[in-house]
């Protein structure tokens, strides 16, 4: 079992951030008891399945592309929108399996990324200051005292949603896991089951859960939380992420040392990542953790255009990514994979690329950060092959 769960304290006890202030706890509580009356949206034989894909990972022998929305819209679950995201995903993995000479395991962010943490609690406009959108799984987008109240039946829409995105994707006969950030306990708690063969604790929300760059406390209830799992999960490594803390976080999440459970997503900025990842690697290495590496280029390089619009340029993506890939081509480990923020539509929300996209005005309709277009996402997956080859 990945975590001895007497000897992990209870999440509830210990701070959580990035929570939303539920107004109604009454109401939280009563949908939060639906979900533990409903089957789970994933199968433990599914994430098993998917721990062993990244076992493969971490020893060398394979690939991850993990990709999807920023923040998946209750409005836009429809069948051709989840196999538009999987056909571009396929599309990547066929392109990263011919560069590296490698089997490619593909990981959706779809089916449950629908809550993001945010840098302030509230925003204003014109005078008005209302509590921040976190995403449609917690408020919505509308600038309303009503579209920003945190609402508890958002979760029940979400686990429907979710349902429903799995069964599509279950029909579409590709192996395809999906992910999302673990960020609201109360709704991941509710979806946790014991498997009836092992008896270890399964999240029943997502085959691989994360934990985001701002809630990796170690004396935090995400770590608490995560601890208690058996699912592969991953944790967001910022610039600020020491060694000896991603040393302590393995110690939590991984004291058994068990490959494929445990992935570090390194999101350092494109002028910072071969300055600061090469002593994060060097010093896990040496501690014999079987962890896998992968790059995230997407949320260390944001910054707002002039027009307003928060963007990410092409090319710092993609020099991300090659400051990653030439660190661990130095140290001799494995460059495991890459988390990307895109879209199978054709919107307008980076920079750059061969297209010279630069009209953010025209198509923009993320609700949170900009993602790639398909276009986009498929240079990237061409250059990114080509380092790998």
């Amino acid at each position: 079992m990945s975590g001895a769960v007497g000897t992990v304290p209870d999440w509830r006890t210990l701070v959580a951030h990035q929570q939303p202030e539920w107004p109604d706890r009454a109401r939280l509580g009563e949908v939060v008891g639906e979900l533990a009356r409903c089957s789970p949206v994933v199968t433990s034989w599914e994430c098993d399945a998917l721990t062993s894909r990244l076992a493969k990972v971490a020893e060398g022998r394979a690939f991850l592309l993990q990709g999807g929305d920023c923040a998946e819209r209750l409005d836009n679950v429809s069948s051709r929108a989840i196999r538009s995201k999987l056909r571009l995903l396929q599309q990547m993995s066929v392109i990263l399996a011919a560069g590296s000479g490698l089997p490619v395991t593909t990981v959706g962010r779809i089916a449950g990324q629908y809550a993001k943490p945010r840098s302030s609690p509230t925003e204003t406009v014109d005078g008005l200051t209302l509590p921040v959108y976190r995403g449609d799984a917690v408020n919505g987008t509308g600038f309303t005292r009503t579209e920003r109240l945190p609402d508890p039946v958002r979760l029940r829409r979400v686990y429907d949603a979710s349902k429903y995105t799995l069964d599509v994707l279950r029909t579409s006969g590709a192996e395809v896991f999906t992910s999302h950030e673990g960020l609201l306990l109360d709704y991941e708690e509710a979806l946790t089951r014991p498997d009836r063969r092992s008896g270890r604790r399964y999240a029943g929300s997502g085959h691989l859960l994360w934990i985001g760059d701002r809630t990796r406390q170690l004396d935090g209830a995400h770590v608490a939380y995560f601890a208690t799992i058996d699912n592969p999960i991953a944790v967001k490594l910022g610039p600020a992420t020491t060694p000896e803390h991603a040393l302590a976080l393995i110690d939590r999440l991984d004291p058994d040392r068990r490959p494929g459970r445990l992935t570090f997503v390194v999101r350092m900025g494109a002028q910072r990542v071969r300055d600061l990842l090469p002593e994060l690697v060097e010093k896990v290495t040496a501690s014999g953790a079987p962890v896998t590496w992968v790059s995230d280029p997407m949320h260390g390089n944001t910054f707002t255009a002039p027009s307003g619009h928060k963007t990410r340029r092409f090319g710092d993506v993609l020099a991300e990514v090659a400051g990653f890939v030439e660190v661990h081509r130095a140290l001799g480990t494995h460059p495991g994979g890459l988390h990307v923020e895109l879209t199978g539509e054709d919107v307008t929300e980076c920079v750059g690329g061969a297209v010279g996209l630069d009209d953010l005005h025209r198509s923009y309709e993320s609700a949170c950060d900009p993602r790639l277009n398909a276009d986009q996402a498929l240079e990237l997956a061409v250059l990114v092959a080509e380092m790998l080859r």
